[in-house]
Parts: structure tokens; sequence; C-alpha cells
């Protein structure tokens, strides 16, 4: 494993102790919250009218049929303006309280008294056919139109937090302004289930949230197989499997960064609920007689339109006598007051003053429906454990069925000629995590049991034991029969049900407060159903939260640290130190720590130490990770321009090794180590990129201690701007001052030319062309007879590095430091140099510098392109056998070449020029004692070309032509550039081009 991935790994095991700690202190920082939870379910059928309903019946409440609402889940939530609809006062049980309108409407909860209003819509297309459903699948035109409907009916500060569509399924959950800051975490999904098992027609779409940092909850709206027959409630149970199997939420963020390593499913979620239309039927009773007996509690409505549809009624003096019904049968009928017929139901007859309870009327609807719901599909496939049945609730059915009825009417069912029976498919069901742990273990309870049973009769024990008797052979016909007589209670069976709740963690409740269906909803074949809850459950409180976490961080480290390897780190700032204990919690950026190196030049080196001491009671392992490069390359401690070296205390720098960090150095408690960082900036393609603003000095080591903490040591410099590095189009352009006024400003190439050529060149030309001058006339006056000058001991002086006659390195560096820094500046030359450097050191720092710049320069004085064109026309004269007539003759030639860059022609005229006068002074044509021409270390050993001729037999000219030649093999390859051929042919033309301009002194002096 990588150092890289240990310090992943060690970062997050740190991170997950300190979740760990937080978390078992979370009742110091949670505190008892309460939200209304308001889920809505409605399939709308694809029906265009159905958007207008929204907000009556979901945010404000209303649609309720008083006739057939028996509120009795629990009490306070009726509330808010009733909807002005008419009812049957006397039809409706008094089982809760409620606030209905005068004409039998009623209306509950709504607006600003929910936190969570949560809406599932089907069918919000058509689903039926193939092709809509293949063009729809990816459509959002029909979200987006119910995201607009109910964002403008709520309450103004509601928030949209979750969204998700699966064709003809939208579910759309909102927050008030006080709830949507405290929901993370967010998370939807979808899984279809319809054509080929996996198509969107038939499916469910689900969202996971985390509320207050505690609470996950759960919302799926799902549209299952639709049908009567026993392949569709087959279908049915298999599309639920597939949700519950398939549906995968995002791994929960703790809220720093660390996601979980799981998805989430379902069964993860503190509190669900799955709702929509679920399409489970009504079974084994013919259709006919459930519309019969549901006809018994239908409003007067529904029996004026069933009356007037009729095509025969007796009357008898204009009063109806009789109605006929399905099946032959006829009922009586009698008339009100207004001539309107009147079907005769419970309501209708003579009641007692004290009214009955609806729930011991056997006449009462609640009784009605109290009948059809064993032969509800859902029920029966819950008792079976088939499914729903892994702790899945329902509140209290005590409304009439939701499907399905004829568009805009309130009571009346299909009356197509499909007649389809009235059912309760649109379902709201919940579970808590609580629920779904209490099944499991009774599965595992009952298998356990199952397991001992098998067991017995495997050893032959037809008998259980005595003991076993109540596990084994309880007989619910026989069993509690000794008890005395029966202890049923009238009064308490009337009394209203206890509300229904489930438990989650941490005891977070969730009461089911009302469950009821919009009957005064026509708009759809189906009645939107509503349920509300009150959620009650523990929530982080922020700042508690941060408080409690500081406290656990602080008492961790003092734990780890009690017993972990300590270093402190000394950081020499020039002269001065400071320390920081490792107690402290470092981190990139801290000042103590910091080494900060100041302005950086280029080429100068710059020196920083850091003293590691083991200040701990126990041994400490330490080295520098490394880490992948920027650039893709191998693994690096630090950035190619620093460097390092360890100087154990009591050694000298010759014993300390750069390599030492690179594995762990152990130090045992009280010794300490130096280590010496050196920052230098010599690579030209790095100076470039400074310049440029590309590349920045900043890096951070990272000091690790094994088993400790890791120490970052943020290195920094201020890059100072250089000439160096530059394009002869960027240096043109430099005002006077000097690179270095460029401190934060980037030459483009879109400022105005200040220059023909870069004017560090004409300094630096000139000023050792006059150095020259002056240490040749001062060696003729102050130095012995016979005594060799440099010029006359090598051909290369001042140019050629071997030539020099400062051996000592530092001194070189040194000297050539005073000259870049004098161009940078824009100072004199010789300023900087002190009284005592000699005249002739001065001329060699200042020729060395310049042979620096020019192979610094970018693309170089003759760029590539111009280098081409001069290499083609040189290599067809030697293959054509034509050339050059003379010298003059070759160099027009090559200056026309040259003329298409006006700028660096100049430049390449003005070095020739300077270096053919300084060829005047170091090897004259003329000279009173003649001398023989010396030898060379760097005479050309190729075969003259181009016109370069042999050595002439005069010692002086034959002197003259090996200083240009050995000039030529200097300035060559730093004044044109390389087009990437290496042939030695390709360096001969080089020296010959440059050449061709040194020797036109001698050419005019002949």
């Amino acid at each position: 494993m990588s150092d890289q991935d240990d310090t992943y790994n060690i970062d997050v095991s740190a991170h997950r102790s300190l979740l760990q700690a937080l978390s078992a202190r979370k009742t110091d920082y949670t505190g008892p919250s309460e939200i209304r939870i308001k889920i809505g379910s409605w399939n709308v059928a694809a029906l265009g009218t159905t958007e207008n309903d929204l907000g009556s019946w979901f945010v404000e409440g209303k649609g309720i049929e008083r006739s057939f609402a028996n509120l009795h889940v629990s009490s306070p939530v009726l509330g808010g303006e009733a909807e002005k609809l008419g009812g049957d006062e006397d039809n409706q049980a008094p089982t809760r309280e409620a606030k209905p309108s005068a004409d039998g409407a009623v209306g509950v909860v709504g607006g600003e008294e929910i936190g969570l209003y949560v809406l599932g819509l089907q069918e919000v297309v058509d689903v039926n056919s193939p092709t809509e459903t293949l063009l729809r699948q990816y459509d959002p035109t029909a979200l987006n139109k119910w995201k607009k409907v109910l964002g403008g009916a709520l309450p103004n500060g509601y928030k949209l937090v979750a969204e998700q569509q699966l064709i003809g399924l939208v579910l759309l959950v909102y927050a008030s302004s006080a709830i949507a800051p405290t929901i993370s975490s967010v998370s939807t999904t979808s899984v279809g289930t319809g054509l080929l098992g996996y198509l969107g027609n038939k499916g469910a779409v689900a969202v996971r949230l985390l509320l207050g940092e505690t609470t996950r909850l759960v919302f799926i709206n799902s549209h299952l197989a639709a049908g009567a027959e026993k392949a569709s409630l087959d279908r049915r149970n298999w599309d639920a499997s597939q949700v519950f199997n398939r549906t995968k939420f995002d791994a929960v963020d703790d809220g720093r960064g660390v996601p979980e390593e799981w998805e989430e499913g379902i069964g993860d979620g503190d509190f669900a609920w799955f709702f929509g239309d679920l399409n489970y039927r009504l079974e084994g009773i013919p259709g006919d007689d459930v519309r019969r007996l549901l006809m018994l509690h239908a409003p007067k409505e529904y029996v004026k339109k069933r009356a007037r549809g009729l095509a025969s009624i007796d009357r008898v003096g204009g009063v109806v006598s009789s109605i006929p019904l399905e099946g032959g049968d006829q009922k009586p009928v009698d008339s009100d007051e207004d001539g309107e017929i009147v079907f005769p139901s419970a309501s209708s007859t003579p009641t007692p003053p004290d009214k009955i309870d609806p729930r011991s009327d056997p006449a009462s609807m609640l009784t009605t429906i109290s009948s059809l719901l064993p032969h509800d599909q859902l029920c029966k496939q819950q008792v079976s454990r088939k499914v729903f049945h892994d702790g899945w609730c329902e509140g209290p059915i005590t409304f009439l069925p939701t499907y399905k009825y004829d568009v805009g009417t309130v009571g009346i069912f299909d009356s197509s000629e499909k007649k389809r029976s009235p059912s309760w498919c649109d379902r709201i069901l919940f579970r808590s995590s609580r629920d779904r742990e209490k099944y499991e273990q009774k599965m595992k309870e009952e298998e356990e049991t199952r397991k001992r049973d098998e067991e017995m009769k495997a050893l032959g024990i037809d008998k259980a034991s005595a003991e076993d008797d109540v596990l084994f052979d309880y007989d619910p016909e026989t069993d509690g029969l000794d008890y005395g007589e029966s202890e049923y209670n009238e009064d308490a069976d009337a009394a209203l049900p206890e509300p229904l709740v489930a438990t989650g963690r941490a005891d977070d409740k969730l009461q089911l407060d009302f469950y009821d269906s919009h009957q005064r909803i026509i708009s759809s074949d189906h009645k939107p159903l509503t349920a509300i809850f009150t959620l009650s459950y523990n929530a982080v409180i922020p700042e508690l939260k941060s408080k409690i976490q500081q406290e656990v961080a602080r008492e961790l480290d003092r734990a780890e640290n009690e017993g972990r390897p300590g270093v402190t780190i000394v950081v020499d700032h020039q002269g001065s130190s400071s320390s920081v204990d490792s107690d402290r919690n470092t981190a990139p950026g801290d000042s103590a720590e910091s080494i900060d190196f100041g302005d950086v030049k280029y080429g100068q080196p710059y020196l920083r130490g850091i003293t590691v001491a083991n200040t701990g009671r126990v041994p400490a392992a330490f080295s520098f990770a490394s880490r992948p490069a920027p650039d893709g390359g191998s693994d690096e401690i630090c950035r190619p321009w620093l460097s390092y070296r360890l100087d154990p205390l009591g050694k000298s720098n010759e014993e300390g090794s750069e390599q030492g960090l690179l594995h762990e150095v152990l130090l045992e408690p009280g010794d300490a180590v130096n280590i010496s960082l050196e920052l230098l900036v010599d690579d030209i393609s790095l100076v470039r990129a400074l310049n440029n603003g590309k590349e920045k000095l900043v890096d951070v080591l990272v000091l690790r201690v094994q088993d400790g903490r890791d120490h970052f040591l943020p290195v920094r410099g201020i890059w100072m701007p250089t000439c160096f590095g530059r394009s002869i189009e960027q240096l043109i352009r430099i005002p006077e001052g000097g690179a270095r006024g460029l401190l934060g400003v980037q030459v483009t190439g879109g400022e105005d030319v200040k220059w023909s050529a870069p004017r560090e060149l004409f300094r630096l030309t000139a000023a050792i062309e006059e150095m020259v001058e002056r240490a040749v006339a001062e060696w003729g006056m102050t130095q012995n007879a016979g005594e060799e000058s440099p010029w006359d001991s090598s051909v290369g002086w001042p140019f050629a590095e071997d030539t020099w006659t400062l051996i000592d390195k530092g001194q070189r560096d040194l000297c050539r430091y005073y000259v870049r820094e004098a161009l940078d500046t824009d100072q004199d030359l010789l300023s900087l140099f002190p009284p005592s450097v000699p005249l002739v050191e001065k001329t060699e720092a200042l020729a060395s510098t310049l042979v620096d710049f020019l192979a610094s320069l970018e693309n170089n004085i003759i760029p590539p392109s111009l280098w081409s064109d001069l290499e083609y026309g040189l290599a067809t004269r030697e293959k054509s056998r034509k050339p050059f007539h003379d010298s003059e003759e070759e160099r027009a030639w090559i200056l026309d070449t040259l003329a298409t860059k006006p700028n660096h022609n100049i430049s390449f005229v003005f070095l020739t020029t300077m270096l053919s006068r300084v060829i005047t002074e170091v090897a004259p044509l003329r000279q009173t004692d003649p001398i023989s021409p010396p030898s060379s270390p760097v005479e050309p050993t190729h075969k003259p070309k181009l016109g370069a001729k042999a050595l002439s037999q005069d010692p002086m000219v034959a002197r003259r032509q090996l200083v240009e030649r050995g000039y030529a093999a200097v300035f060559a390859p730093v004044v044109i550039a390389g087009s990437g051929s290496e042939k030695k042919g390709n360096e001969d033309r080089k020296r010959e081009v440059v050449e061709a301009f040194l020797r036109w002194k001698r050419d005019e002096a002949s």
C-alpha cells in the first residue's frame, strides 16, 4: 500500500472515531421536536382538469363528504375553512371533533400547520398505451405542471426538497421554511415493473431524506398492476416485491464529507410510507352486491341521479312508489316535501334521541365497510404473509372505496358496461424500523420453534412436556374456558379506538391523526386519499452539536496523545526560530511551522533549516511522506525546486544524507535532528512557468510520525521576475526598469513594442565589448613579460567556461548573480561587483551570463521555423554542388532569410557584430611579435565545409580563424534553435552560419 493510501486510511479511521464518540453523546446535543406530515395520494387517470382540484383537497383539506366521514383516528386534526358543499348531517358519526360547515362538508388540517407535504400522483399521463409509455419515458412536462400547481397552492415559504417522476408517477415533497434547513441527504430513485418487468408504466418512485440529522424518512409512491383476476393479484405482489428489492438510495453523508460505505434500501429508514394506487380489489363477493350495499349510504344526489336515469318509475299521485334495482327487485321510494325522490337508508330510519354509535349500528356505513374488509385482497395477502406483512400498518378504513366512480359524481360507482366492483385500490401504509425489527424477531422465534418441533418429532416424542404445552398444544377452542364468563364489555367496545402509534429508533413516535378519502373531488374515477401524521423525534441542535464536537475532539486528542509519539518542530526563520508543540492541532498554513524563503531569484540558492526533536515519552519514527507528482510522474516528497538533507546533531554536513528521510528516522526521547532545505530555481522551463504566472513556489512537506500525527510544513517563496527564459517578442515589450518591475504583471504580447531587439542584449554586448578592450589593454600594461593571457592560451575566452581564470565555483556563481541582478533591475552591469573583483573576472562573468541568457531565450534568436529554411537552403546547395562565391554572398543570403522576423534579425546581427569586434581585440591580424597558433580545447575537428577553408599559413590569420571557429562552436547551439536532427552535418551547418558573420572583419581586412 502506498503512503497516500496510508494517509487516507489514517484520516478516515480518526474521523470515524470522532463520529462514534460524538454519536455516543447524541443526547447532549439533540432535543425533542415535532412535525406534522401530510401525505396525499391520487390517481388522476390522465384527465386534464384534475390539477384544478389539487390545492382544494391536498392543501386546504376540503372535499370530504360529511355523510361518509367517520373521523375517529384521533382528535386534534380538524380545522380550517370548511368546503361549501351540501351533505346529510344525520349521516355523520359523532366519533371525533370536527369543524363541518353548515351544509355538511368537512375540512381537515392544512396550510401552515403542516411541516412536510408529500404528494404522490399516479397516471399523470396515459400509461395504458405502450406507445405513449415509451414516448413519455423522459418527458418532464407533466412533472413541471404539477410542481407549478402545488407550489402555487402552498403557503409562502414552502420549499421543494425532493421530486421524482417515472412516466405517470410523480412524487413531490415540500417543506416549510422552518423544516427545510433541517433536511439533508436527500436521495431519489425509481423502479419500473411494467412492460417486460422494467418499463415505467407501473412501478414506484421513492425519496429518502434525513430529518434533523437523526431520522431517516422514506416515501414510496407506487402504482401496481391492475386487474381483478388471480394472475393480476400475483403480479401485484410481484411488483411490490420488486419495488422493495430494487429500491436503493445513495449512502447517507455524515455531514463532514464521509459517506457510509453501503447503499440504503427501504428497510433502512426509521419511518417509511408506501402509498399510491396499489390496485388491490375485493374478492369473493359479487360486485353488484358490493354496489347494492354501498348504495344504502349514498347521498341524496346519488339517488336523484339514479332515479332520473330509470326508464320506469311508478308514481301514485306524484309520489314515486318504487325503483327497479339490479337483479329485477323493486325498492319502495318516498319523496320529500319538494317532490324530490328520497331513497330509504339507515339515516332515514327513526333514530332515538341519543344517537346510536355507528360501530354498534348494524345499518351504519361503518358496519357495512367492516363487512367488506375481510374480502379486501391487501388485508388477506398481509395475513397470509405474501406482501406488506413485515411490520406495515394502515389506519382504520372508515371511508367508502376509492375506486371506481363515474367521473363528475360523488357516490356513483362504475356504471359503465364493465361495472367494476368498488374497491379500496388507493392506500397509505406506514412502518417504523421498530415494527420491522419486531417482525424479524417474530420470524426468528417462529423458525426456532419450528426447528425445535421437528427435532422433537425426529426423536419420537409425540407429546410435548407439560412445560412445552403452552407453546405447542394451545387449542383456541378449549383453552381459556375455565376462567369464568366472558369479559366482553359493550361500553369498552363502543369507546373510541386508541390513536395508531408507530415507534422508531431512539423512541421516536409516529402517530396517525387522520386517514380519509375526499369523496367530493369528482374530476377523476379515483378519490384522493389523505393521511396526516404527527412525528415526534429528537433533532440535532446545531449550536449544541458544534460545542459538543469540540469537546469530544479535545478529549480524543488528549487520550490519543498520552500514549503516542510526539515531536516538536522548530523552524529557522532567517536567524530567528519559532516552535510548535506536537500537541497542537497543526494544519497547512500554520505560521509557526511554515517555511518562508522570501524573495526568490533565478539561479540563486536559498537555505532554511528545521529541527525535529522527540519531546514525547516514547521513541518516535518519522519520515517525509511522498505523494503523486502533479504532472503524473513518479511519486515525490517535494517539488523539484526544493531539496533537503538530513544533518544529525553533532555531525558535519558531509555526513548528512539527502536520502535519509526517504526511510524512517528513529529518535529516542530527547534526541533531535537538523534538516536543511534548499530552494533553487535553475531550470529554464520552470523559470518560464514562473514568469508567466503558470507556476508558484508553493509546496507542503508532510512530516509523518509513525503512530502519531502528521505535521504539515508549508513552503513558500515569492518569485522575482527575470529576463531569462523569455522570448524576444516578450523582451522587446519590457519597458525601462527591467523585468523585475513586472512583479505581478504578465507580458502577454499585446503591449507596445519598446525596443527593436532585447535591451538586455544591447547592454550585455556593449559591456562585454568594452570590458574585453579594457582587459586586453590592462593586461599589456600590468602583466610580466612572457606571461600568457587567457585569450592567448585558449581560443574560447571569455565565453567558454573552461577558459575562465576564476576557478572557485562559488565565486563564479556569485559574479554571475551580480550580472543577472543588474540586468533584471536595470542597473549598471558593473555596479554590483565589489571593487576587489579583477577586470578579467568581471569580463568572464558578463560573457558567461550572455551565453546563459541566449540559451534561455524561448525559441532562440534563430527560431525553428527560420532555421528550417536556412538548413534546407544550405543542404540544397551542398547536393547541387553550388557553394557560395564568397562570405559576403553567404551573409547576404542568410540575412535575407532572417528578414521575415526583423527583431530576430537585428538581434542576430547585433550579437555577431559584437563577437567579431571582440575577436579583433583578442586575435588581431597585426602584431609586432609573431606567435604560433595555440592549441585550443574547442578546436573544431570537422572537415571544412561551406567555404570554411583550411587554416592559413599566416600564423596571425590562422589564430584568428581558430578563434572564430571557437566562438562559433560556443554560440551556434544557443543562437540557433534545434530542429530535432542531431546529425553531425546539422551541427556543422549551424556553426558555419554563425562563423560566416564572425569573419567579416577579417574579410574586410583582406
